[in-house]
């Protein structure tokens, strides 16, 4: 391809900035900019293959619900969640049962030059500014019909905030270089990992943008929180690259154990990561807990350090308590959900029935705080008049 079918191809690169005769350094960068942009933006595809909703977990199932809920609907979707959670998996999912007959396209707005988000995200009219030979349709044009994905939408500028709100509130863009509104037929959902209250207190993000994306909140709980989901997952990944590779593994049951008491701070992808990894440490073999990693042995050794610690502290704090355990056993999340509904309650009592407030004492996010006020059905505390 020579420099004017490169022009043609991709008019809001800096081609105008070359100078002739063409030095392969400055060609390099046009080159990486337009590849970059590619590996960011183009996610296109509808359906792709294996990307399902896998888990047994409690708070999986919540989101299923939520997804069957909002599917049909065309409620703007704010999905929060720590990377690697799965946010685009839960997006597709709404998608493919929205009934829908357009494209799922994703943007990650944390990828994107601040200076070519406008154009990628609206498009641009011919002569719209140096480079731009030919009129170009935008990601929301793209999506008529279907689903516009915002990835990481609390990195996106604050001068962009204002122009989406406008798109959310009257349904029609403006291209670069042009007056004339255009109608878009799309439907929007939203991802963040960031603290979306918080940053609107740091100035960063908008709030009003803020209540118009978050007309149907979904929160996906970090991998930590869902172990019943570990072991599923992995029968997945493992299925998939049999699929694909012809490739058998078996986890053992001392090696599923550590996994399971893992802190996962990559979450979902660390976990599909880490099976590739195995893959090739140990090809159609079965894998112990002396194949596994070191980090993750040595976080769960430390992991169990600190289990005992806490022990003994709460156990001084609650007056010299000790709780035994029953001679039947007993079911630990369950018991452990009971005490996190204690202590929620006994915050919002603190906090006089203010949600931010209560959240800072618990030392979690007001999303995710009252995403779990509401899974727990807990009812909140009238705040005093007084």
């Amino acid at each position: 391809m020579n420099t004017r079918d490169l022009v043609k191809e991709y008019p809001w690169v800096r081609l105008h900035s070359l100078n002739y005769p063409v030095r392969l350094d400055a060609l390099g960068e046009v080159l990486a900019e337009i590849r970059a942009a590619h590996s960011h933006t183009d996610h296109s595809d509808p359906k792709p293959p294996g990307k399902q909703l896998i888990g047994n977990s409690a708070d999986t199932d919540i989101v299923r619900r939520l997804i069957d809920q909002v599917a049909p609907s065309l409620a703007t979707v704010l999905i929060s969640g720590e990377s690697g959670t799965g946010k685009e998996v839960v997006a597709r999912q709404i998608h493919e049962r929205s009934g829908r007959k357009g494209p799922f396209v994703a943007v990650n707005c944390g990828a994107i030059p601040e200076s070519l988000l406008e154009s990628e995200l609206f498009g641009h009219e011919r002569g719209a500014f140096t480079g731009a030979v030919s009129a170009r349709a935008g990601r929301f044009e793209q999506a008529k019909g279907g689903t516009f994905f915002l990835d990481e939408i609390g990195d996106m500028p604050t001068v962009m905030q204002v122009k989406l709100l406008r798109v959310l509130e009257e349904r029609v863009i403006e291209r670069v270089g042009s007056a004339d509104s255009i109608p878009v037929d799309v439907r929007l959902i939203a991802a963040t990992h960031r603290d979306l209250p918080k940053r609107i207190e740091a100035g960063k993000f908008r709030e009003d943008l803020y209540y118009r994306l978050s007309v149907f909140p979904i929160e996906i709980t970090p991998l930590r929180d869902r172990t019943a989901d570990i072991e599923p997952l992995i029968d997945e990944f493992i299925r998939r690259l049999r699929a694909e590779e012809s490739i058998t593994l078996q986890i053992a049951r001392d090696a599923m154990e550590v996994l399971e008491n893992y802190s996962w701070p990559g979450n979902v992808r660390e976990l599909s990561n880490l099976i590739e990894r195995l893959v090739v440490i140990k090809p159609n073999g079965i894998v112990k807990e002396r194949d596994l990693p070191w980090p993750i042995v040595e976080r769960q050794e430390e992991a169990s350090d600190k289990t005992e610690v806490v022990s003994s502290s709460l156990t001084a704090v609650s007056g010299g308590v000790h709780v035994n355990l029953p001679s039947g056993g007993l079911d630990l999340k369950q018991y452990l959900a009971k005490i996190e509904q204690d202590m929620i309650n006994q915050a919002l009592l603190e906090s006089g029935g203010v949600v931010q407030r209560a959240a800072e004492l618990l030392g979690v996010g007001r999303t995710t705080l009252v995403e779990k006020i509401r899974r727990y059905q807990i009812n909140t505390p009238k705040k005093s008049t007084h």
